[in-house]
């Protein structure tokens, strides 16, 4: 991709910001041209509808409104976005979800570098997806009530019914999802991120490498000091550390 293809609009609601994460790109991302920058929502609207850009970078706390308010008011959203925080607030569990890119502040530049190369891929290889409208329906819901997540593939977005998913096991840096039709799907984030946003729908972390939802889980097997049986047949290992946890939680179903 030639240096500077891809088109990006920069919103915040403090200059500072702005200035910083424009020398971050120039000197980090001679991939990224910015042709445009707001401190406010309506700004950041006449922004992105005049320019048409690429790639937008969204602070998500401006003043009252949000940048997902930003979002609202566009009738089309043909753009990669990547949220930009202060800390971890209202709505980041439906960024996740959602599968999107976040960096929180202050920016680390190997994180941006990494979002910015993400970005340019997807755009590159023209993968087209419903991410922003997705994320804007589970911005509706309670976060207790989200039903589907967003798993990002090579060359595809899949959106998954949380009761679909059987149990996740990492590799390394990735994780399988295990599906209840018996597909199996390869996503490049770490277990640990998907143990996070599948807790409060009741997963297990059952060991370092293993997720279980447990409405798949048949019986307790005391063999090798605690193993849980799934309906599939598959037996998944319980680390000692993980033992008691497992088995209150169980207890409580």
């Amino acid at each position: 991709m030639a240096i500077g293809i891809m088109r990006a609009v920069l919103i915040d609601d403090e200059i500072s910001n702005l200035e910083n994460l424009r020398t971050l790109l120039e000197k980090h991302c001679p991939q990224v041209t910015i042709v445009a920058t707001a401190q406010n929502v309506r700004n950041a609207v006449d922004a992105i509808e005049s320019h048409l850009p690429d790639l937008v970078f969204l602070d998500i706390q401006m003043g009252e409104l949000t940048g997902f308010d930003v979002l609202k008011l566009l009738p089309k959203r043909n753009f990669e976005v990547i949220f930009i925080t202060a800390y971890d607030q209202y709505g980041i569990q439906a960024v996740k979800f959602a599968a999107l890119d976040y960096l929180l502040k202050p920016i680390d530049i190997e994180e941006l570098m990494t979002a910015v190369n993400k970005a340019e891929h997807k755009l590159e290889t023209q993968i087209q997806t419903s991410q922003l409208d997705f994320l804007l329906q589970q911005l509706k819901k309670p976060e207790t009530t989200i039903s589907k997540i967003a798993l990002q593939m090579q060359s595809e977005i899949r959106y998954v019914s949380i009761t679909e998913i059987i149990r996740c096991e990492a590799d390394n840096t990735y994780t399988h999802f295990f599906l209840s039709g018996g597909e199996k799907i390869l996503v490049s984030k770490s277990l640990k991120e998907y143990a996070d946003l599948l807790r409060p729908s009741g997963f297990l972390r059952t060991h370092q490498s293993h997720l279980v939802n447990p409405k798949y889980v048949k019986s307790w097997l005391k063999e090798d000091g605690g193993i849980l049986l799934l309906m599939s047949g598959e037996k998944i290992p319980i680390s000692k550390p993980n033992k008691d946890t497992v088995r209150k939680l169980l207890q409580q179903i």
